[in-house]
């Protein structure tokens, strides 16, 4: 394909993707489910290449600013305090499941060698980071089975990525070594945290030095690849190091950003995130004509491989819920102990986290990497093709349900201990104490008395509002239509005035951007 062509294509698969988001919201569903069903569709149109997609570019454009972000906006307080349930997630699910469905695919097909049926379990064990945000981001859970999805997706690529390597060198070699796979698996997992810390400890004492919003702005897009490839190169994990490098901007990005960096950053990494997700998905329904093709047409992947398909898709849910109930049941009996203060998720939590392991990206990209040649390779590419299918169509589509159904309640041990509206409270009289000590000169004269009047008024007014939030509610709703509708009139008037050519654009951008800030304030604050 001649690079026009190429970047024709790639501009027609983002106007697609809008398309599709737009049709999804229309039709009430999961952003994921219409770009995967419309990549699908789109595989097939006559005249239309073929798209094969290199598994080794895909992780590595894709994936490390897809982790970033994950990496950057988990909660780092949950995230420790639920590490146990989290690592269990990460490395016990997904080993057990690797060896559920080996067995499974080992009864199914018994002249496939371990190895080949363990690669399977490898490919298709571990729940996806991008698949698991764009399910979540639709649906409401309580803190801690969102800490528990949200972590898991984070670090179970690294426990898929080591399971799948060491089977198919064993299906090359012959030989596995169990000891030698765990050596291997913690190497490259204190591997890949040496080098996220490293990383991102750099990138804070760079970005203090820098000093120029978009040099900032860039340094950071950059950091994922940064520390994904750098882990790479050295052999260690670069999901690991790239979680880790994430973890420790996210950290810092509240002091070393000024409100302009962040601002403007925000919004250009929300885009970015936003049409990579996209373009993950859509490439996925895309490369279903190729996965068809290698399987000697749909009629025929259907009809040989239908229900061997199907049984390892069921076998992956059930190995799931057979994990997370087992695990429970495990907390709840040393709770009974005394052992852990740790409460048991019960039986709606429990089911609500074992349907959301949707597969998608990591699953595809290790079917592709498989080597020509390697036993039940068209098996186990249209195996995990399906899985994607059956998991982002079925489970991503139905979780919001599941959870309706499940009742779910915040506990009080994942309840902050302040709310919002405290939290602004506190603020307020540490301002205010602030503008109190600089409101008068050496001598004891008031020096400010608007400044001083106006915090002392915000601060009272801010702690009577989280006495009586209830009370104020409706009231600040009206308030705040009022002030956002006056911004809708000044915007007006400041076009009215620039089209008729009475101010500059200079005069314009300024005054858009103090509106701007007022209107988001304002939307914020409603909120």
């Amino acid at each position: 394909m001649e690079p026009t062509h190429l970047f024709e294509l790639v501009i027609a698969m983002f106007l697609a993707i809008i398309a599709l988001h737009y049709a999804a919201h229309g039709l009430g569903l999961p952003p994921s489910v219409a770009l995967l069903t419309g990549g699908a569709l789109l595989a097939f149109v006559p005249g239309l290449p073929a798209i094969s997609v290199d598994p080794e570019l895909v992780l590595v454009i894709f994936l490390p600013p897809l982790l970033m972000d994950g990496a950057w906006a988990i909660a780092l307080a949950r995230l420790r305090r639920h590490m146990i349930g989290i690592a269990s997630l990460a490395v016990g699910a997904v080993l057990f499941t690797c060896a559920v469905v080996a067995v499974v695919a080992h009864l199914i097909f018994p002249s496939l060698p371990w190895a080949a049926c363990a690669a399977l379990g490898a490919i298709v064990a571990p729940p996806d980071a991008v698949s698991a945000r764009a399910v979540l981001e639709r649906v409401r859970l309580p803190r801690r089975l969102q800490i528990l999805l949200e972590g898991e997706s984070l670090l179970n690529d690294a426990s898929g990525l080591v399971l799948f390597r060491f089977a198919v060198a064993a299906a090359a070699t012959g030989a596995f070594s169990a000891g030698e796979a765990i050596g291997s698996f913690l190497v490259l997992a204190l591997g890949g945290a040496v080098v996220g810390v490293v990383v991102g400890t750099a990138w804070v004492k760079l970005v203090r030095r820098l000093g120029d919003e978009y040099l900032i702005i860039a340094a950071t897009v950059l950091l994922g690849w940064i520390s994904y490839l750098l882990g790479e190169l050295l052999h260690v994990s670069g999901v690991i190091a790239t979680v880790t490098t994430g973890l420790i901007a996210s950290w810092h990005q509240h002091t070393v950003f000024s409100a302009a960096t962040r601002m403007r950053g925000t919004s250009f990494w929300t885009v970015m995130i936003f049409l990579m997700e996209a373009s993950v998905f859509t490439l996925i329904g895309l490369s279903l004509r190729d996965v068809v093709e290698r399987g000697g047409g749909l009629t025929t992947v259907i009809a040989t491989m239908g229900l061997p398909m199907l049984a390892i898709l069921v076998t992956l849910v059930v190995a799931r819920f057979a994990w997370v109930f087992a695990s429970d049941l495990v907390i709840r009996f040393c709770a009974a102990l005394g052992v852990t203060r740790a409460q048991p998720l019960g039986v709606g939590g429990a089911t609500v986290l074992s349907w959301a392991g949707v597969r998608g990206v990591i699953t595809l990209a290790l079917a592709l990497s498989l080597p020509e040649g390697f036993p039940g390779r068209d098996f186990i590419l249209a195996t995990s093709f399906a899985v994607i299918l059956g998991t982002v169509l079925v489970q991503g589509t139905t979780l919001g349900r599941m959870i309706a159904w499940a009742r779910l309640v915040e506990t009080e041990t994942e309840r902050a201990r302040l709310t919002m509206s405290q939290a602004e409270a506190a603020m307020a009289q540490a301002q205010f104490g602030t503008v109190q000590s600089l409101a008068y000169d050496a001598e004891g004269k008031l020096i400010h008395p608007q400044l001083l009047e106006r915090y002392q008024r915000r601060a009272t007014v801010i702690v009577d509002y989280a006495e009586r939030t209830e009370h104020y509610i409706p009231v600040l709703h009206a308030h705040f239509d009022v002030i956002l509708e006056a911004v809708a009139t000044g915007r007006r008037e400041l076009i009215r005035l620039h089209r008729a050519g009475d101010i500059d654009d200079e005069t314009l951008d300024e005054l858009e951007r103090d509106l701007d800030l007022e209107e988001l304030s304002a939307i914020s604050a409603k909120a």
